[in-house]
């Protein structure tokens, strides 16, 4: 059993066919650095006979930002429709473009076995860029997105492994998009 966590790592996406409503093989993305998940949710608290009378917690997701080294080409015309020039092999961003939903899949490092994550029906903002002259150090920059996991028709949110994940489930964790029963 995990006493702390840290290092995340083996970042990969798998776009959402939206005509089958099934999910395409995960393609990795080199060069995690950080990713920071808020709940999504209000509690609502019903009062009386002048007390507490009933709570109700909603599950809507998750926000957060994922910090890589880069967006490779490959995701952004796999996710925000880029496109790519046959012969000059330039990258073309279209406003009129629409996002594509995806799954995430990443793993969270652990003092013993780690944690393999799965997050379902994620849309994000295009990546931010920051461009900076280079000093006395050369620091890399890095690019940043927003991403917004939203629940499936089903209700399913995230999926994580556990110490007791049999083996041969955690191996093919990046084969396919973890879906119970299937």
């Amino acid at each position: 059993m995990d006493k702390v966590k840290f290092n995340i790592k083996n970042v990969h996406y798998a776009p959402m066919n939206e005509e089958t409503g099934t999910w395409e093989k995960p393609v990795a993305i080199p060069g995690a650095v950080n990713f920071s998940l808020a709940p999504v949710g209000e509690v609502t608290k019903f009062y009386a006979d002048g007390v507490l009378y009933y709570t109700c917690a909603a599950n809507n997701g998750y926000e957060g930002d994922l910090e890589m080294a880069m967006f490779p080409a490959h995701f952004l015309k796999s996710i925000y429709g880029v496109t790519e020039g046959t012969t000059s092999k330039v990258l073309i961003e279209n406003a009129n473009a629409r996002p594509k939903p995806f799954a995430l899949l990443f793993e969270e490092e652990g003092d013993s076995a780690g944690t393999m994550f799965v997050l379902y029906n994620c849309t994000a903002t295009r990546p931010e860029r920051s461009f900076e002259t280079t000093g006395e150090n050369k620091d890399p920059s890095t690019s940043k997105i927003s991403v917004t996991v939203g629940p499936m028709l089903n209700g399913n949110v995230l999926a994580m492994t556990q110490d007791d994940t049999p083996e041969e489930t955690k191996n093919k964790w990046y084969d396919a998009v973890y879906e119970e029963g299937k």
